[in-house]
């Protein structure tokens, strides 16, 4: 492959739409042509070390032999932050490059891929700064600091909703340290050279039932115990990993404020409105070509593929 500019492949849907089984078999589609590929895990929670089951976490045999980058690196008391993300991930992805294999992206949401792929700067950050703000946040709440925000720049604050604290924290620190605030987003500019982006789709109540049946599987696998285990690892205390989908309602659970009943049902609604708005920051980038996720998806992407290694 000496010579030959190797594409970043890009797999975009919502959750369940079938990312990394189409992934796996891609990447077995394109070593039938001599064309070896990885695929670089694009979830920000399947890199955390034993949450499996409520992250459905591809198994060794669902990973078909493909090797698969940025899964299990971190303990579930790491919170691991979009920049965090956007650098593994784009050194995964230079390291697929410089052995001569296609790196296939695949899995999470928008923001992330959109963070790996584009010019997507992040300010700096103030290990200080940061811990004296989370203290005032503690002691003072949430409401008094997004007054404060609100004070020294009201259009960020109006951005802000009063209750998100892990927010209003993060844009005080940066005009701390900066001077100014933006929660706009980049353009669409790739910062990685010869990217190609593929969407999957399903129709709406395909993609509701696949959820829902996911959700009941996770609970028949063992997610309450998966997550009483974890705590014992400082589940409670990992930011990132205590917010995710299931694991959050989980511990409602066993904190007495909701049923198991209801941390499952939460579970199934709070998952398909996460899919919804996956789709719908999807749906902004026109760089995405959607095909229908099914039989036939991953064929017509190796040849695309095929077409930009040989042109390359």
């Amino acid at each position: 492959m000496a010579g030959v500019t190797l594409p970043v492949v890009a797999l975009n849907g919502p959750t369940a739409s079938g990312k990394t089984a189409v992934a796996v078999e891609l990447a077995h589609l394109l070593a039938a042509s001599g064309i070896a590929a990885e695929v670089v895990n694009a979830d920000s929670m399947l890199v955390y070390r034993g949450m499996d089951i409520g992250t459905a976490k591809p198994s060794v045999a669902e990973r078909g032999g493909v090797p698969h980058h940025l899964i299990d690196i971190m303990d579930v008391t790491r919170s691991a932050s979009v920049a965090d993300f956007q650098a593994l991930a784009r050194a995964a992805i230079a390291d697929c490059r410089s052995r001569g294999v296609v790196p296939l992206l695949a899995g999470g949401s928008a923001l992330y891929v959109h963070a790996i792929l584009d010019a997507f700067a992040f300010p700096g950050t103030d290990p200080q700064v940061r811990g004296r703000l989370e203290a005032e946040l503690a002691d003072l709440g949430a409401a008094e600091l997004h007054r404060r925000l609100a004070a020294v720049a009201p259009g960020t604050a109006a951005g802000i909703l009063p209750g998100n604290g892990r927010r209003i924290v993060r844009a005080l620190e940066v005009i701390e340290l900066t001077g100014s605030f933006t929660s706009t987003l980049p353009g669409w500019e790739y910062a990685l050279d010869d990217v190609v982006q593929f969407g999957l789709e399903v129709a709406r109540d395909v993609l509701d039932a696949r959820i829902e049946h996911r959700v009941h599987r996770m609970w028949a696998d063992g997610l309450v115990e998966e997550v009483t285990g974890l705590v014992g690892a400082g589940l409670r205390e990992g930011r990132t990993a205590s917010r995710a989908l299931g694991y959050r309602q989980v511990l409602q659970f066993l904190d007495g404020e909701l049923s198991e009943e209801q941390a499952r049902e939460a579970t199934i609604t709070g998952t398909r409105r996460f899919s919804r708005k996956q789709l719908s920051w999807f749906r902004r980038d026109p760089r995405i070509r959607w095909l229908p996720a099914g039989e036939g998806s991953a064929g017509e992407m190796a040849s695309v593929v095929r077409g930009r290694v040989l042109i390359g």
